[in-house]
């Protein structure tokens, strides 16, 4: 065997210390999404809302490392959407239930409530089924992670919750709204194209200054408008997509030449 390639073998040890580390983000993803329902359990709304964006990072965090490492896994890939139907499904809804429902409207509330999940569920077997078959720029419905961030976006600029009927019917709407946007073909883009390594004009990084500047001192409501606008962009796509369709004219007709 030539020494170029023992250089490159990786010890035995090393490849499974690596391979811990996209677990070790799940983990951490599942421990905040189980850390939100505790503290909705206690009503404390403020600190719940925080907990399912923390859950959110990680989890975009280890399907990153994961690809970076090369230690991608079906074991992998089926922890982290258990630890999603929890900190994504479980713990959005729980948290919408007691923020909005739990009083105003009960008993129409728990069924939105579950109906969130059940979507939410749908749409991770679905990914599941189709992520090696879908293109990659795209995702095929609402992200139940994007699901997840506009419940807990609502809820941090207004963590006071719901007494009023009336607003919580809106927000049962709403909830009803992102169930079905997530079991939707709406496509959403990925941006799992979007590399930090690569060259960047000077536009794009005052830009990304200026978002993070804003989020630092205005984080509930530029959190809230992220998701908003991230929410909507799947039926801002699709509506400008049909315009785009009727706006395609005919080839022209060409006539028949006389024999």
């Amino acid at each position: 065997m030539s020494a170029p390639l023992k250089e490159r073998r990786v010890p035995k040890g090393l490849r499974r210390g690596v391979s811990i580390l996209p677990v070790l983000f799940t983990t951490g993803n599942l421990f905040f999404g189980f850390w939100a329902i505790i503290k909705t359990m206690h009503g404390q709304f403020e600190h719940a809302a925080p907990m399912i964006g923390i859950a959110i990072v990680l989890d975009l965090l280890d399907g990153r490392i994961a690809r970076m490492t090369g230690t991608t896994s079906e074991f992998g890939g089926e922890l982290d959407s258990l630890a999603d139907v929890i900190s994504f499904g479980v713990a959005p809804a729980v948290l919408v239930f007691r923020w909005a429902f739990d009083g105003p409207m009960e008993r129409a509330g728990w069924v939105i409530a579950f109906l969130f999940v059940t979507c939410g569920a749908l749409r991770l077997a679905r990914f599941n089924v189709q992520r090696n078959v879908i293109d990659s720029r795209y995702f095929i419905g609402l992200p139940i992670p994007a699901g997840a961030a506009q419940i807990a976006a609502v809820v941090y600029a207004a963590p006071e919750g719901v007494a009023d009927r009336t607003v919580a019917m809106v927000v049962g709407t709403a909830t009803v709204c992102l169930a079905l946007l997530m079991v939707s073909t709406l496509r959403y883009r990925s941006f799992k194209s979007f590399d930090l390594r690569s060259r960047r004009s000077y536009v794009h990084v005052v830009i990304i200054a200026a978002v993070i500047a804003l989020v630092i001192t205005h984080s509930q409501w530029m959190l809230l408008a992220i998701a908003t606008l991230y929410t909507i962009s799947g039926p801002f796509m699709q509506v400008v997509s049909l315009f785009r369709r009727r706006g395609d004219t005919p080839p022209p007709m060409v006539p028949h030449e006389a024999h």
